[in-house]
């Protein structure tokens, strides 16, 4: 469990520096000082393509390697991105410049590609593949120059930079394929103010790499692996041609230059993005549209709703012998349980154990405290999150399982703690397998996948017991009027009260507030792209619960309207309508967005959208579920029934 030793040590470093430092931060990200001719570290984290969705370890490709080979322990989180940090032999000394040195082998005899490791490298090249490095921490970027469409003295002016993660492993030029085989680094530090007699320090405050391709002709090199760099003009690029073998020589250059960013902010660089107003304008927008939609309905539900109860308590007193018609009629027949209990609190056992999990993760990365710095802390802290959860989605799932007259428990717990998540694992499996026979670096590997079951069996479900004995030792629901013993017939519906219609016009609202924010996630998620903007996600995910809520109590009043009282599964699937659009929207990226064209990466894609469109479907069909039966509950205890 190499991720608990982490853990651990991050602990103890944090005491260590609260201990010695009055400044405090996040665990695991303090700031390395380093004197002039400290050795700055470069290690890979992996190869990566948005158009096979397959990351690669670093020397799945025949790089120059170190004398000793050492992978960094990982945490839960990287192992399951696929990443597979190594050293390298680049040899980097702070605030020490390389002109340009060979990386490894001698200039006399350079490395020789044999026939398979030219074809795979081509192939990689076809592929599109980014190569990832990092130096203390801080991954590599390619800068891109560019000129806005700004007026024409702006441009002569100053041109827009933006970053790229990585850089690539190599370009096409018509049939031909080039190896970028020359890097040269620039790093800048931030000189740290000292006293007089101390010496200075520095801190790595960005890292950026130009990468080249350079025929090993042209790289006039001496016998003590220094090399001299063409001409930019006349020199010729390193062809990998896959029908044979290649040679050629890695290379490298350091440059390092002085920078006023602060240590704290050096991730700023990274996480820059061009469309911030669209966002902005995007929140205001949908903030805008569901409070105006929220106090339109509202208005609407609550004024109908007071000249209900008025008639009908109204009729009651007058003992009026009309016919009674609209919701109340159904008042025998509205707490009537439904088919499957057992099930359905099941279901919504795990829309509330995801629903304290997300709003637990998006408030504490709100809070800066899963930055990108802490690699894979993210999806480690969702999986333990989703794990102690469990009490929480069985003390639920029991209290309703007991409201709805079931009487085995232990079935019930067994079955929330397993449904779910069960269906996650299996899918996940089942996908694992095609990554394995790819040989890529995001199969999870035999021991993880076993740990994970172990926190499955050893965590999650006797917590959803726990939970559920005590959800289901508790009072059951209060419902304010007594069921019939002979179910009422239920009138012929219209069109327009079919299940599809309303999953259809439900899911509308929800989606709409949030499908902006769904195309930087899926940006993140297929492009490697960072996602850092947790106050923007926190806010929409406000949006949608009050959205989802809503539209759900409104999907009700008018199912209960039509005599129609079959409305628990009813609420739980048309209140998770929006899961729908996503999966339509996902297509969408699929088709417009994505460079995909093979079919293990297609599965991939479309079988991890089977899960979060899954989720999202749990997850706003408990927020509407729950806000339904309040709803119920709360008007028909309004009304004197005799």
């Amino acid at each position: 469990f190499s991720f608990l030793q982490e853990r651990l040590r991050c602990v103890l470093g944090l005491l260590l520096m609260l201990h010695s430092t009055d400044s405090f931060y996040v665990p695991g990200v303090a700031p390395i000082n380093f004197h002039r001719n400290d050795p700055v570290e470069i290690k890979a984290v992996k190869l990566t393509s948005s158009r096979t969705q397959l990351p690669y370890e670093y020397y799945s490709l025949p790089f120059c390697q170190p004398s000793k080979i050492t992978y960094k322990a990982e945490n839960l989180g990287e192992v399951l991105r696929g990443d597979r940090i190594v050293n390298t032999p680049f040899q980097v000394s702070m605030n020490v410049e390389k002109k340009c040195e060979v990386l490894c082998n001698f200039p006399n005899k350079p490395v020789t590609l044999t026939v398979e490791q030219s074809k795979l490298i081509a192939e990689r090249i076809r592929e599109d593949y980014y190569v990832h490095l990092i130096a203390d921490n801080l991954p590599v970027a390619t800068r891109l120059e560019f000129y806005s469409n700004r007026e024409e003295e702006e441009k002569k002016k100053e041109k827009d930079v933006q970053f790229e993660h990585g850089y690539r492993l190599g370009f096409m030029d018509g049939n031909k394929f080039y190896l970028h085989n020359h890097l040269s680094f620039i790093l800048y530090y931030h000189r740290e103010d000292v006293e007089e007699s101390q010496e200075h320090t520095y801190r790595v405050v960005r890292f950026e790499v130009i990468p080249q391709s350079i025929k090993l002709e042209d790289l006039k090199a001496d016998e003590k692996s220094m090399c001299t760099l063409p001409e930019a003009t006349g020199s010729a690029p390193q062809e990998i041609d896959p029908t044979k073998e290649n040679q050629l020589l890695f290379t490298y250059s350091v440059h390092w230059e002085e920078s006023d960013i602060k240590w704290a902010s050096r991730w700023d660089t990274y996480l820059t993005m061009s469309d911030v107003q669209i966002h902005w304008f995007s929140i205001i927008n949908s903030v805008v549209v569901v409070f105006f939609l929220s106090g339109i309905l509202s208005m609407i539900i609550i004024r109908t709703l007071r000249k209900d109860i008025a008639n009908y308590n109204k009729e009651d007193d007058i003992e009026d012998t009309m016919e009674e018609s609209g919701w109340k009629l159904v008042h025998g027949d509205v707490f009537r349980p439904p088919q499957y209990p057992m099930i359905l609190s099941s279901l919504l056992g795990s829309g509330i154990q995801l629903f304290c999990m997300i709003l637990i993760v998006i408030f504490v990365a709100m809070l800066g405290m899963l930055s990108p710095s802490s690699r894979g802390a993210l999806m480690t802290t969702a999986c333990f999150l989703f794990m102690f959860m469990g009490v929480f989605g069985g003390f639920f799932a029991g209290r309703l399982y007991r409201t709805l007259k079931g009487h085995r428990w232990k079935k019930g717990a067994f079955c929330t703690a397993t449904l779910y998540p069960g269906v996650v694992f299996g899918i996940c499996f089942v996908l694992n397998c095609f990554i394995w026979g790819k040989h890529s670096s995001g199969a999870v590997p035999f021991p993880t996948m076993v740990a994970l079951l172990c926190m499955w069996f050893g965590i999650s479900l006797p917590l959803v017991y726990l939970g559920y004995y005590f959800g289901f030792r508790k009072q059951p629901y209060d419902n304010p009027v007594r069921t019939n013993q002979i179910p009422r017939q239920i009138p012929e519906q219209r069109w327009y009260m079919n299940k599809f219609v309303g999953i259809l016009m439900a899911g509308i609202l929800p989606f709409g507030a949030m499908f902006i924010e769904l195309f930087f996630i899926f940006s993140a998620i297929w492009e490697n792209q960072f996602y850092y903007l947790f106050g923007f996600l926190f806010l929409v995910f406000i949006i949608l619960v009050v959205s989802c809520s809503q539209i759900s109590i409104v999907m009700v009043y008018f199912q209960l309207c039509a005599e129609d009282y079959r409305w628990w599964w009813r609420t739980f699937l048309v209140s998770g309508g929006s899961a729908f659009y996503v999966l339509i929207y996902a297509v969408f990226y699929f088709v417009n967005k994505l460079d995909i064209v093979e079919f293990i990466p297609s599965l991939l894609y479309f079988g991890y959208t089977a899960l979060m469109v899954l989720s999202f479907w749990l997850l706003t069909g408990t927020i509407g579920f729950y806000a339904a039966y309040m709803f119920v509950r709360k008007i028909y205890a309004a009304v004197k029934i005799d």
